[in-house]
């Protein structure tokens, strides 16, 4: 008869370990201080009583950190701890059988039913005295003698003793000295990808610099653009986002409006890049040397501005790539090259990467070198040109090599297309996102977008960057809201979304005129011709920006976007939520109009109870953009928004009562 070996037995499971994307394959994504909430289904066979631990450690040191989790009921634990280095992180949970309290319990059974329990004793102390010989130092020594106690209890004694076995200090020793090598591990280390604090909280300015020439007509230089940097830093933006800065071709240039027809003077699609002037690793000779462009970004930096600059991997015809690599692109069976269609839109003097080349590997490495050539030169932050036309291995692959030199570098992906290709992105790597926020409208669409941004899976590894306008898109809510539009959306923009840009000056100008009727183009757009800007024009809402940016950042619930929460209001033209640090010391609560034509009032539902407030108690609110206050009372209060004064509150709201200590679920 063959003697089977038994298999090693693990008497404890653990499942349904949160968050875990795509069963691990991806990180979640935090920042400095934040906080990393875990969740895990943490059982065994029997009736014995389980107990589950929290492993976390920086990915480069070796130590894992335990935390107890909290047993929730039905088998479900919750654990949580802060991400205190700019590194990334491992975590992990480990469940055990709890021996010591399974007996425990045992015996206050025992004890109820007046059962003898002095070999009960025995056992308890056997399994304190093995916990002694685990323990170090006075753990030791107190788990020794407590052992003993027990090993020799009498009926004179017993009383005492079963006092020292119910101590909670008894507890807490076991429990620190438990068996770890009856413990079982969750089989995966899951990473926390750590990046800078501008990842989750910024304000991008974006600005094309040729237009900012002091002499009008003329191309503008990044010398003359340093002009700027005062008055950007004062609007209280932090990056400040330039289209491509590269030679321009003249191959199939587009002229005004994007035109076919090119006139001798019209500069071209900075997105058309490339000449015989050099490629993706140079500067556009009208706005000066490299040597000019490191100038602005070290003069940027003296303002606390950092510069985006865009990566687009496609190329005019003119690009030495075409002559030195033509196996790059796609070639027509006419001998002519493949330029980008979006039919029915054409792109004639945009040439697309072919990625299917057989020169695959020369390829990306030249890609790379591109990252890492502007990173040398002090840049950090990227906006990425329709990565989602490029394929996901070729990002992963990229993304991880750059920040494995640079790992301070900030991708922001320009993908305006399906979620899921949106969301593959963002774990494969991109830090921040465009988002449907531009055409989102109603307050279904907000209710129903944001609550998948911050309530789903998707708030682990996806950054929201929302923007109202771009240079390629003007929504029709601006085209024909007026000013107020544009108030309000910016609004809705900076506190929705703890990221979030502007196309300026065109958006603090309130610029609306579409190239066509149904169209999302601007008539005269930028991206054409040179523009001549009055920043100071009557009615622009640069002093908006300046209260806005000062609000969020004087306010850390608004520098995050996965604590938004709605409320409800009792008129569907009223937007209302509210944002809260974790314990409650910083609450807003923002109400907006969404009819830019008209006034429109209801009532507020407040949550009393989150906010540490009393029904019959009178509490003040303050508007941080008017600066009126307000004396409410109770659940529901009376807002009332005038569009052409001002389409929103933003009420900050002082708790009263302390906040009950909890798992942060927002920060």
């Amino acid at each position: 008869m063959r003697t089977v070996k038994s298999p090693t037995c693990n008497r404890i499971m653990i499942e349904k370990v949160t968050p875990q994307i795509d069963g691990g394959v991806f990180p979640i994504k935090r920042v400095v201080t934040d906080q990393v909430v875990v969740r895990a289904c943490v059982f065994a066979d029997g009736h014995d009583e389980v107990c589950a631990t929290l492993l976390y450690r920086r990915q480069d040191a070796p130590e894992w950190h335990e935390v107890k989790m909290k047993f929730l009921g039905n088998d479900q634990w919750i654990g949580a701890f802060f991400i205190e280095e700019e590194k990334n992180y491992l975590y992990s949970v480990r469940g055990y059988v709890h021996e010591f309290l399974s007996w425990r319990h045992d015996l206050e059974k025992r004890i109820a039913a007046k059962q003898d329990v002095f070999v009960a004793l025995q056992i308890g102390a056997r399994l304190i005295k093995e916990a002694a010989a685990r323990a170090k130092g006075t753990e030791g020594t107190k788990l020794k003698a407590w052992g003993k106690q027990l090993e020799s209890a009498d009926a004179g004694s017993l009383q005492a003793a079963l006092t020292v076995v119910m101590s909670q200090e008894l507890l807490d020793l076991m429990e620190a000295n438990f068996n770890k090598k009856k413990s079982v591990t969750f089989e995966r280390e899951l990473l926390v990808a750590v990046e800078p604090k501008l990842a989750q909280f910024s304000s991008w300015y974006e600005l094309f610099p040729r237009s900012w020439s002091v002499v009008p007509g003329k191309h503008g230089t990044f010398k003359e653009c340093v002009r700027l940097l005062p008055e950007i830093a004062r609007m209280g933006f932090d990056v400040i986002y330039l289209p491509p800065i590269h030679p321009i071709g003249s191959a199939h240039r587009k002229g005004k409006n994007n035109s076919t027809r090119c006139e001798p003077n019209d500069p071209g699609s900075p997105w058309a890049i490339g000449s015989s002037e050099g490629g993706h690793k140079a500067v556009h000779p009208q706005l000066g040397m490299l040597d000019d462009f490191r100038n602005f970004l070290n003069k940027a930096k003296e303002h606390n501005l950092a510069i985006a600059l865009d990566i687009a991997f496609q190329c005019s015809p003119d690009h030495p790539y075409v002559k030195d690599h033509p196996s790059w692109f796609k070639w027509r069976p006419d001998g002519t090259i493949q330029y980008a269609e979006n039919p029915p839109k054409k792109y004639e003097d945009v040439l697309p990467l072919n990625f299917e080349t057989e020169d695959t590997e020369d390829l990306w490495e030249e890609l790379k070198s591109i990252f890492l050539f502007w990173a040398q030169q002090g840049v950090r932050f990227f906006r990425v040109d329709n990565p989602h036309t490029k394929p996901f291995c070729f990002w992963d692959w990229l993304i991880k090599e750059v920040k494995a030199e640079y790992p301070d570098a900030v991708f922001l992906s320009e993908a305006f297309t399906r979620p899921n290709i949106m969301y593959r992105l963002a774990k494969g790597g991109f830090t921040q996102s465009y988002t449907y926020f531009t055409w989102r409208s109603t307050k279904k669409d907000f209710t129903e977008y944001l609550t998948e941004l911050s309530q789903s899976e998707v708030a682990e590894y996806f950054r929201p960057n929302f923007w109202p306008n771009t240079p390629d898109i003007l929504p029709e809510h601006l085209q024909t809201g007026g000013r107020p539009a544009f108030m309000m959306r910016a609004i809705l923009a900076a506190t929705l979304s703890s990221n979030f840009g502007i196309y300026g000056p065109a958006y603090e100008l309130c610029v609306s005129e579409a190239v066509a009727p149904g169209k999302e183009e601007y008539l005269n757009s930028e991206k054409y011709e040179i523009k001549k800007w009055d920043w100071n024009q009557e009615g622009n809402l640069k002093e908006l920006f300046v209260k806005l940016n000062k609000i969020r950042k004087e306010n850390p619930c608004l520098q995050v976007t996965r604590n938004i929460r709605f409320c409800a209001i009792d008129n569907d033209e009223l937007l209302a939520f509210y944002k809260a640090t974790g314990d409650y010391s910083n609450i807003l609560l923002v109400v907006v109009n969404l009819d830019p034509r008209r006034v429109q009032s209801g009532w507020v539902k407040v949550p009393l109870e989150k906010f540490g407030l009393k029904e019959d108690q009178s509490y003040v609110v303050q508007d941080l953009l008017s600066g009126h206050k307000y004396t409410w009372q109770g659940e529901k209060n009376y807002v009332e928004l005038d569009p052409e004064i001002l389409p929103a509150h933003i009420f900050r709201i002082k708790r009263v009562l302390p906040c009950e200590k909890n798992f942060d679920y927002f920060m």
